[in-house]
């Protein structure tokens, strides 16, 4: 490769001649005499404005299995730290795990000629973190992209990316799903399920050739509102554990901005086919709600994105996005369960382990405006007084639960509560 064409180079100065670029230069020259070294070829240094989450995450988990793709070439400072030590609470113990680190190494991708280093500058004015991206040439960095993205897809299958935003952007984490949740764990009205899941089944079918036979826009979007402890949760972890296609989840809190929203959809157009959830999109900023309308209505800013928004609260939500065609086809109300999905529920949860028929049809019976939630809440506490008892007093049980839940609607305190959907719980 012909040498580039610069002022300067770094080994024509010193560093009192740029102190501030020497040090980041050194750096960088250091690491590009090594690779040549090794790899026998000169590498140029790429800026990364768009796709550094899904890179780092790719190698990070390619480290992390010693997978035969990426080759280790050199640790940085010899100084620095080489592995970390972090821990993970499971049902049974607390696990420790210590991993490779990333940050301080240097990586090479033999196939894609990509070579990979995220490394802090120290410098006299402050420490920075950097990462840094060296390809041969173009050609080969698109490829490394390309197989970065079709990486990224396949490995989030079995987790829920969570999109947080934050005063700082968006945070962005992996949620693994470790309770799957079956479509039998759902407890709807079964015309209203049976629709929701042959949409979501039509979508994701063979890359969603039923829209462009039918030349339908290659997006969709439905609206799931009803009171909390009902099922919306439970739902939408049944379509993650079900379908085999990423989902998302997007938190928006009051740190939602104009560019929170950008790089949420821009994140998940990379990764599309897949779901995007928004828990209690009445929440939205009313100073972005222009934005995110703008957004929906893109031409190709949902293309493949199937968008499932969630709310306790539909009068609060903007009548824009009702009111309009792509923008939520349709809205779902998720009720209470009437009598006959009050006694599927308890019979699932095998309450006939404890009581008798007549005694299930009493307590079916005495749960009228119960949520699923408070089913949950009644079947536990039948459990453990007959766990420690060995007899059950329905009636009492179920007029304390009564009592809380009229204390909760007088006092309001679903509002005060914390409802939220929380892809955190995906790990319970």
């Amino acid at each position: 490769m012909a040498e580039k064409n610069t002022l300067f180079k770094i080994s024509d100065l010193n560093r009192n001649d740029m102190p501030f670029f020497y040090d980041y230069g050194k750096i960088i020259s250091s690491i590009q005499e090594k690779l040549a070294e090794v790899c026998g070829f000169h590498f140029d240094l790429y800026s990364d404005e768009d796709t550094s989450n899904e890179i780092w995450e790719i190698l990070e988990e390619d480290v992390k299995k010693s997978a035969k793709e990426v080759q280790f070439i050199t640790y940085i400072y010899n100084e620095a730290e080489i592995k970390t030590i972090s821990s993970r609470h499971t049902e049974k113990a607390m696990e420790l795990i210590i991993k490779p680190r990333i940050e301080n190494g240097i990586y090479f991708y033999p196939h894609f000629e990509v070579a990979l280093s995220r490394v802090r500058i120290y410098q006299v004015d402050g420490d920075s973190d950097q990462d840094l991206i060296f390809a041969k040439n173009d050609a080969c960095l698109r490829s490394f992209l390309q197989y970065v993205l079709k990486r990224k897809r396949e490995y989030i299958k079995n987790y829920v990316t969570v999109f947080t935003d934050t005063d700082d952007g968006v945070e962005t984490e992996i949620e693994n799903i470790n309770s799957l949740v079956s479509r039998e764990d759902v407890f709807l009205d079964d015309s209203i399920k049976k629709e929701i899941y042959r949409s979501i089944d039509q979508f994701f079918s063979e890359s969603g050739e039923f829209f462009k036979t039918y030349d339908i826009p290659y997006k969709r979007g439905i609206l799931l509102y009803g009171k909390p402890g009902n099922g919306k949760t439970t739902l939408v972890k049944s379509i993650a554990s079900s379908i085999e296609a990423p989902v998302a989840y997007w938190q928006i809190t009051e740190f939602t901005s104009s560019y929170t929203i950008k790089e949420v959809f821009s994140s998940v157009l990379k990764l599309s086919p897949m779901v995007l959830v928004i828990e209690d999109i009445d929440s939205m900023p009313s100073s972005v709600r222009s934005v995110f309308l703008n957004i929906l209505d893109g031409a190709t800013s949902r293309e493949g994105i199937f968008l499932i928004g969630t709310t306790n609260y539909p009068e609060k939500i903007d009548p824009g996005l009702m009111n309009r065609s792509g923008r939520f086809d349709r809205a779902y109300e998720i009720k209470g369960p009437d009598k006959n999905l009050r006694h599927q529920y308890l019979m699932k949860k095998k309450i006939n382990r404890i009581l008798s028929e007549e005694e299930i049809r009493e307590v079916v019976s005495a749960t009228d405006q119960f949520s699923i939630a408070q089913l949950n809440e009644l079947y536990t506490s039948i459990a453990l007084e007959w766990h420690y008892d060995l007899k059950v007093d329905i009636t009492r049980i179920c007029s304390e639960l009564k009592s809380v839940q009229l204390k909760q609607q007088k006092q309001n305190w679903e509002e005060k509560v914390n409802s939220s959907m929380g892809f955190s719980r995906f790990t319970e």
